[in-house]
């Protein structure tokens, strides 16, 4: 083979690693599998090693986060029936708009909608 066809070959190769490595991460960022949940420790971790925190300053940091995620938690269980209602609202004005075979995908979409979420919510 002459060194052309190996050239051909290299870039060949190497293009389909980059085509292949930005579909994955396509894929994987916007289908969320690579978002991560809150972690409290890995934020502790990275501002104790960003602000050089000392241990008394890790332990408050520790303290104020987690009262802070409590907080939210109650704001979100208190909100929550609101945000569900205007869901159905929603849901309840588009399917006023739909002809019957549209409004029976619709249904179905809402169905897969709604397992997936529970799925997403489940530990």
């Amino acid at each position: 083979m002459t060194r052309r066809a190996y050239v051909y070959f290299v870039l060949t190769f190497v293009l389909g690693i980059i085509v292949g490595g930005a579909g994955l991460f396509y894929y994987g960022w916007y289908s969320g599998h690579w978002r991560h949940e809150f972690d409290l420790n890995r934020v502790v971790d990275r501002m104790k090693r960003d602000l050089s925190l000392d241990d008394s300053q890790v332990q408050q940091l520790r303290q104020i986060l987690q009262e802070s995620g409590r907080k939210r938690r109650q704001l979100q269980q208190q909100d929550k029936p609101q945000f569900d209602a205007l869901h159905e609202d929603t849901r309840n004005q588009i399917r006023k708009i739909l002809n019957p075979d549209q409004l029976a995908k619709f249904n179905e979409h809402v169905r897969l909608s709604d397992e997936r979420m529970k799925k997403q919510r489940s530990p």
